[in-house]
C-alpha cells in the first residue's frame, strides 16, 4: 500500500512538471520576422524543404488544394499536411508534448481554447510573422505565439435544383417549413464544438421550442462538417437543405447560400501556432508568412487582416452583419459550459454514429 502510494505521489509530481508555467523562466524573447519571403524560403531549404502541418478539418482531402498550392509557390518544398478533427489532433500533440517526441512544425485548428495552454506550457514558438500587426488584435497573441490565419463560417446551405429562390431558407426559423421535412442534413452538434455554439446560438434566440419543431422534421445527423454539402450534391434531392456546413462565399453550382439577418452564425479565426521545438522550424514559419500573406489572402474569401481586399459582395468579417468572430474562442473556454451542451443534445439526439468522417466515403 505504501508503495502504491508513492507512485501515485510520483506520477503526480510528473504531471504537475509536464504543465509547468514558464513565466519564472524569464525567457519570453519574441522572433519578429525582418527577411522576405523569399529569403525565408532560403532558409527553409537549406533545412531540408519539408514542413510536417496537422491541420483540422474532416474530409482527408481538404486541405489537397494548400499543399499543391505551396509546392507550387515554393519549388523544392514538401508540405506533409494531415487532416483530422481538431479535437484528436489537440490530445495526439499532447502526447508528443508529454513524450518529448514532437515531429509536429505547425497546427492549425479550431479547438482555440488549446492555445492558450500550450503558450502557458511553453511548447509553442514566439514568433510574429510578415503581416503580424495587420492582423486583427482579437485574432492574435500578443507575442505570437497563435493567430487566426483565416476566417471559416457556417453557412445557410441549399441545392437550388430542387429549392428555387423564393423558397430558399434565410433564417433558421425557414428549415422548419414544411418543405424541409425530411430533406435537412445536419452534423451532430455533440460532435464538432462550433457546430454545438450554432445550436447554442439558435435556441438563445428562438428557445427550445425551435429545436423541437426542428426534431419533427426528421433531420437526418451525420459526422464531418463538410459531409452535409457533400451530400446536398449527391443525394439527388434526398437531401436539400442544412446549416452545419461552410461553402465558399459563392459556391459552386447547384449549391447556393446566405447568412442570417435576424438569427446568429458562428465564425471564428481557424488558429494556427509553430511548436517550439518544431524540427523543422524555419519551413513552418515559411508556410505561416505564405499563408498570412496578402499574395494568398486575395479576396477569396474572409481575411484575419484588415488589410486585406473584402470578398465580393461582402463587407470584411469584423463588420459582416450576424456574427461575431471574436466570441467563439470565449464560447470554447468555458469547457463545463461547453461538456453540458454536449450532453444535452447527446441525450436528445443520440451519440454520434458513423466511422470518422475521413473514412467514411459520404
Amino acid at each position: 500500500m505504501l508503495l502504491l502510494k508513492l507512485i501515485t505521489l510520483l506520477a503526480g509530481a510528473t504531471c504537475i512538471a509536464s504543465a509547468y508555467n514558464p513565466q519564472l523562466g524569464f525567457n519570453t524573447l519574441v522572433e519578429v520576422e525582418t527577411r522576405t519571403i523569399d529569403e525565408i524560403y532560403q532558409a527553409a531549404l537549406k533545412e531540408g524543404g519539408t514542413v510536417t502541418v496537422w491541420h483540422g478539418g474532416d474530409e482527408e482531402t481538404q486541405q489537397d488544394f494548400l499543399k499543391t498550392a505551396f509546392e507550387a509557390r515554393f519549388p523544392g518544398m514538401t508540405l506533409n499536411i494531415t487532416v483530422d478533427l481538431s479535437k484528436y489532433h489537440d490530445v495526439n500533440l499532447d502526447r508528443q508534448l508529454a513524450t518529448n517526441s514532437v515531429y509536429v512544425d505547425s497546427i492549425i485548428l479550431q479547438t482555440l481554447n488549446d492555445f492558450p495552454r500550450w503558450k502557458n506550457e511553453d511548447a509553442l514558438l514566439l514568433y510574429k510573422p510578415l503581416g503580424y500587426d495587420s492582423v486583427y488584435e482579437d485574432f492574435r497573441d500578443a507575442d505570437g505565439a497563435y493567430m487566426g490565419l483565416f476566417i471559416i463560417a457556417w453557412s445557410e446551405t441549399w441545392n437550388s435544383n430542387y429549392v428555387n429562390a423564393s423558397s430558399a431558407p434565410k433564417e433558421y426559423t425557414d428549415f422548419l417549413k414544411p418543405q424541409f421535412k425530411d430533406k435537412l442534413i445536419l452534423t451532430y452538434p455533440n460532435d464538432d464544438d462550433a457546430v454545438l455554439y450554432q445550436f447554442d446560438l439558435i435556441l438563445r434566440k428562438y428557445g427550445y421550442s425551435w429545436f423541437e419543431a426542428l426534431l419533427a422534421q426528421n433531420p437526418r445527423w451525420v459526422r464531418g462538417t463538410a459531409t452535409p454539402a457533400n451530400l446536398l450534391l449527391t443525394s439527388n434531392g434526398t437531401y436539400t437543405a442544412t446549416f452545419t456546413s461552410s461553402t465558399r462565399l459563392q459556391p459552386s453550382s447547384p449549391l447556393n447560400s446566405s447568412f442570417p439577418t435576424d438569427g446568429t452564425f458562428v465564425s471564428w479565426p481557424q488558429t494556427g501556432a509553430i511548436l517550439k521545438d518544431a524540427p523543422h522550424p524555419e519551413s513552418a514559419k515559411l508556410l505561416h508568412n505564405w499563408i498570412l500573406s496578402l499574395e494568398h489572402q486575395n479576396g477569396g474569401g474572409w481575411s484575419t487582416r484588415r488589410d486585406a481586399p473584402v470578398p465580393a459582395g461582402y463587407p470584411g468579417i469584423m463588420e459582416m452583419n450576424g456574427t461575431d468572430p471574436t466570441k467563439f474562442s470565449k464560447w470554447m473556454m468555458d469547457r463545463a459550459a461547453v461538456e453540458r451542451l454536449r450532453f444535452f443534445f447527446e441525450d436528445k439526439i443520440g451519440s454520434a454514429q458513423g466511422l470518422s468522417p475521413l473514412i467514411d466515403d459520404l
